[in-house]
């Protein structure tokens, strides 16, 4: 495994924290200014994917101190040892093989010796020859009708992972099938989704990795009596069941069919899980071969990160740049910002994908970290962001980095939507950059015929400071084939992040706390006897709920 390498005290790091003193000081627009290349010289082409991080505060030797850190960092070991197989997950003792998921050629991928590829090979034909045939209509319900209505249940990563490709590549699917995704065990997400829908066609796809996650499990006995009261029967439960999970006989108890469970293993984390049979929703709506696109694309990225040299590297640069801005320009959050309405849940992917993995205070040492981990992730599409967040971007108190994305050619045929979005996608950034000078703003208020009094009032409430750092990603056109490859680009992006802050991105022990409260509380809100577990406001407030309950 590993040495444990607390970053801080790399040579690199304190050659960062020397050299920030001085390029730190220097403006977006002075870094342009001194070097007329530098557009060219901090871009990156990859196949239908450009990425332009020109507009960061950087320079050759910030890179070559940044790329210095990874080495010292042992990331090359690192990226090896995940694709070897092994068990980099040590506080769960597993390995991290989500890239065998997409692995599409003939090469093994071994764990305790064991090639995994046939079993993965095997689920994926069961993937392909349950997904023709509910496409195609030969999957009947319980009636002989086809399916219409397909229901994902789960949650996190069984969850997140395949709404964000759903609703991102919705352009390719299924004129007769409609996807929903049910996740929240608030009782307002099932009941919306199923009071339009009709049993006969609905079919359930419940996504649970250990088949006992609380939430899962609640909305899945609901879907599963409300398919009883709408006349199914249970004997017809196999035709409108399926389950996604590694717990074969809790599936089976469930009432599903052994031939209608999809396997997938220990070794896949939740968040990085769309990759498998997780991704059937995703199979259902475009079909087989273009889900096996997104795989492709994530597959070609798996081999740029592991193959290409550090400098050339998108995941391994887009980290360090994310590491420089949290760890000494101290920003604290990270916006995501795609100009694609069909990537509308990717920014939401990606809080899952980044905090889950390396929102974390302890480094692999089992020692308290004294420096930032993870950025809080957050964004929506443009524009609707503009008209909402981005003042707080221009004007308000932190710096904020950013990324944008934008696709080159538009899906729909309405190019002139497309033409006025990229002018908000070219602008926005620049704007970011530039800003507005008091100067700037002067010159314009008196040619629109403001006098002294008025200008000098209104005039701090017109300046931009500018100098705000983004990133531009651009794809040709959003593709299953490209999703697949920004999506693996992020998730290597996050292991990269995490070897360089010494912390284990795989594991995810933060979100166990609240559910084995949660589940001490359940039988407590059965009864009305007064409550003596609990802190003082939380028994105030379970004993405020009975009041209000009986009002």
């Amino acid at each position: 495994m590993l040495p444990t390498i607390d970053p801080t005290t790399t040579k690199s790091w304190k050659k960062l924290s020397n050299y920030f003193t001085s390029i730190g000081k220097q403006s977006l627009n002075q870094l342009f200014e001194s070097d007329n290349n530098r557009a060219q010289k901090f871009s990156l082409q990859w196949q239908n994917l450009f990425v332009d991080y020109s507009k960061t505060h950087i320079d050759e030797q910030t890179m070559r101190l940044l790329i210095e850190l990874a080495r010292e960092c042992h990331l090359a070991e690192a990226i090896e040892q995940m694709f070897r197989g092994e068990k980099i997950n040590q506080t769960q003792k597993r390995a991290v093989l989500h890239f065998a998921l997409r692995n599409l050629g003939d090469d093994p991928v071994f764990l305790d010796g064991r090639d995994v590829m046939p079993e993965i090979r095997t689920v994926r034909n069961q993937m392909k020859i349950f997904s023709t045939q509910v496409r195609n209509g030969d999957w009947k319900g319980y009636t002989g009708k086809p399916i219409r209505n397909i229901v994902n249940i789960g949650i996190g990563g069984s969850d997140l992972g395949p709404a964000m490709v759903c609703r991102g590549l919705q352009f390719y699917g299924h004129e007769r099938l409609r996807v929903f995704f049910v996740s929240n065990v608030d009782g307002g997400h099932i009941y919306e989704t199923l009071r339009h829908l009709n049993a006969e066609e609905t079919l359930f796809l419940i996504v649970s990795k250990s088949f006992t996650t609380q939430e899962t499990l609640a909305n899945a006995k609901t879907a599963r009596q409300w398919f009883i009261n709408q006349g199914g029967k249970a004997e017809d439960i196999s035709k409108h069941f399926v389950a996604i999970s590694t717990n074969t006989p809790a599936a089976m108890e469930f009432g599903i069919d052994p031939e209608n469970i999809f396997h997938f293993w220990d070794y896949v984390g939740g968040r990085f899980s769309l990759w498998s049979a997780v991704g059937l929703s995703i199979a259902l709506q475009i079909g087989y071969e273009s889900y096996e696109e997104l795989l492709k694309g994530a597959e070609a990225m798996d081999h740029h990160f592991r193959e290409t040299p550090f400098e050339n590297n998108l995941p391994i640069l887009l980290a360090l740049l994310s590491i420089w801005y949290t760890n000494f320009f101290d920003c604290a959050t990270e916006a995501i910002l795609p100009y694609d309405q069909y990537l509308e849940r990717f920014p939401a992917y990606l809080q899952q994908t980044i905090m889950e993995s390396n929102g974390k205070s302890i480094d692999r040492s089992g020692l308290p970290v004294s420096y930032k981990t993870s950025p809080v992730i957050w964004g929506e599409p443009g524009t609707n962001g503009q008209h909402s967040f981005y003042q707080l971007i221009h004007q308000g108190t932190q710096m904020i980095p950013c990324i944008f994305m934008a696709a080159a050619k538009p899906l729909t045929p309405l190019s002139e939507h497309h033409q006025l979005l990229l002018s908000n996608f070219f602008a926005q950034p620049e704007a970011l950059m530039k800003g507005k000078t008091a100067e700037e703003v002067r010159a314009e208020m008196l040619s629109k015929g403001f006098n002294e009094e008025e200008i000098n009032k209104l005039l701090p409430f017109r300046v931009f400071r500018g100098n705000i750092p983004s990133i531009s990603l651009l794809y040709q056109q959003l593709t299953p084939y490209n999703l697949g490859a920004i999506t693996a680009l992020f998730e290597h992006r996050t292991f990269v992040q995490g070897i360089i802050w010494n912390i284990f991105s795989f594991d995810q022990w933060g979100v166990e706390l609240g559910k084995s409260l949660a589940n001490n509380i359940i039988p407590e809100l059965a009864h009305d006897d007064p409550i003596q577990t609990h802190d003082g406001s939380t028994r105030q407030l379970i004993h405020k709920v009975k009041q209000m309950r009986k009002s």
